[in-house]
């Protein structure tokens, strides 16, 4: 039985690694913002799961997790980088304080829980599982505050994969394609209240590709795979002998990566570009 530190398990994925991890023996910590979550996590769990207030742009709340689970255990042995937003919108015009507010919860949080709980981690030659995402190694137009978020967890996860190795701690990232979460929809929500407060120039411009955006996500809400396949690879990072450095899960993402990595920059725009157009607007490129 191992000991292992879940953040974002209100929902979607998140709640999904958690009680996959817990059904399958592992004592988990499931980071919760809200107390009524976390008790119908615990609910679910068979006494395996235990919740932990813990909202990852609070450094306070980050050191009172720590203590609660240090109460218990002298050790972890994984954390699973999962707490995350969404915010979608032309880089024009986006308010700077929601790219800031992307990168606060999506890269600042995950350092602060890794400095928070790595002592517990390198007591128990812990490993670290960052939840990234296809848009981490493939831009989008309008997705660019949440790529930024996670290009910028894939670079943060490579250098700590080498700063860990002296310890022989074991750091892995997951990319997973569309996956059934309500992440999209609470982003639908906000692009829908963006819309409303762009001025008269950027609706002009951007309107018709933003409503198309609403319009797309909550088309494909509820087809993509569900958490479960994202924690099943979880479990391969947190447990396998030898971990693999990124997990790509669903065929989107694979094959997201496979063009990202071998086409070139312009035609991978082109194809990128030539796809939106059919899925926003129903017409061809």
């Amino acid at each position: 039985m191992k000991h292992f530190l879940i953040t974002g398990a209100s929902t979607g994925i998140g709640e999904g690694c958690a009680l996959y991890l817990a059904g399958k023996g592992h004592t988990v910590w499931a980071g919760v913002r809200r107390l009524e979550d976390g008790e119908r996590l615990a609910r679910q769990a068979a006494g395996l799961l235990h919740p932990v207030l813990l909202d990852v742009t609070d450094t306070q709340s980050i050191a009172r997790a720590a203590e609660t689970v240090r109460a218990h255990t002298p050790k972890l042995d994984g954390l699973v980088n999962n707490a995350g937003i969404a915010v979608a919108g032309p880089l024009e015009f986006l308010p700077l304080e929601e790219l800031r507010r992307q990168l606060e919860v999506n890269v600042i949080g995950q350092v602060a829980v890794l400095q928070g709980f790595l002592g517990l981690l390198r007591e128990g030659r812990g490993r670290v599982v960052n939840m990234s995402s296809i848009s981490g190694r493939v831009a989008a137009p309008l997705f660019g505050p949440y790529s930024s978020s996670k290009f910028a967890l894939e670079a943060l996860s490579d250098a700590l994969r080498r700063e860990l190795k002296p310890w022989g701690m074991e750091v892995s990232v997951i990319e997973p394609g569309n996956i059934q979460t309500p992440i999209w929809g609470k982003g639908v929500n906000w692009g829908r209240e963006l819309l409303e407060k762009l001025p008269p120039e950027a609706r002009a411009l951007y309107g018709k590709a933003i409503d198309g955006l609403i319009r797309y996500v909550e088309g494909i809400d509820g087809k993509g795979l569900p958490p479960l396949e994202v924690a099943k690879a979880v479990e391969h990072a947190l447990t396998a002998p030898r971990p693999r450095t990124r997990y790509a899960v669903g065929r989107d993402a694979k094959a997201g990566i496979f063009f990202a990595r071998f086409l070139p920059d312009r035609l991978l725009d082109e194809m990128i570009l030539g796809g939106l157009v059919r899925r926003l607007y129903g017409r061809k490129g």
